[in-house]
């Protein structure tokens, strides 16, 4: 078996995990928090709270299932792309895992558009009245900022290059 394909049984396995976990947070706080009151974790700054969110942040585009499904294949599709593009070498294994949690999250959001009708938030920094949001949401957050910095403070365009993001010759 070659490196590559090694790799992508390896995103595929880690993939399902992620999906996994947060769907069985998901589970707990229906379980254990629905119709509830907020359970602190640090009082005043950080509790679980159930939330049932049938848009995106801040409530944004309510009931536009359609719409999250373009962007959760959307986001299946580029990272998809970008891992068969990309080289199994040490230097792409950051942008591998990042796209594999960035898939991650999309999709386990989306099951629960699917399943529920909305998707369940349960974690919320009070401190700074930060939306409710859930596991799926860190995974696309977090990735999304270790994309930015390695963007801009790591790679090179030469070694985006394998995935056509670069000028095009002439």
């Amino acid at each position: 078996m070659n490196q590559k394909t090694k790799l992508i049984i390896g995103l595929i396995i880690g993939f399902f995990a992620a999906i996994g976990l947060d769907q069985w947070t998901k589970l707990l706080a229906v379980k254990h928090l629905m119709d509830q009151s907020a359970y602190n974790i640090w009082t005043g700054v950080f509790e679980l709270l159930y939330s049932e969110n049938r848009g995106a942040a801040f409530g944004m585009l309510q009931g536009k299932q359609f719409f999250f499904l373009l962007v959760a294949i959307a986001v299946l599709s580029v990272a998809v792309f970008a891992v068969i593009r990309m080289p199994a070498t040490k230097k792409y294994l950051p942008l591998h895992v990042i796209a594999m949690f960035l898939s991650a999250g999309a999709v386990g959001n989306m099951i629960d558009r699917f399943t529920r009708g909305y998707v369940v938030d349960f974690l919320y920094f009070r401190l700074i009245n930060f939306p409710i949001f859930n596991v799926a949401d860190c995974y696309v957050t977090i990735s999304m900022f270790f994309f930015i910095i390695l963007f801009f403070f790591y790679y090179k365009e030469e070694d985006l290059s394998c995935l056509n993001l670069g000028k095009k010759e002439v």
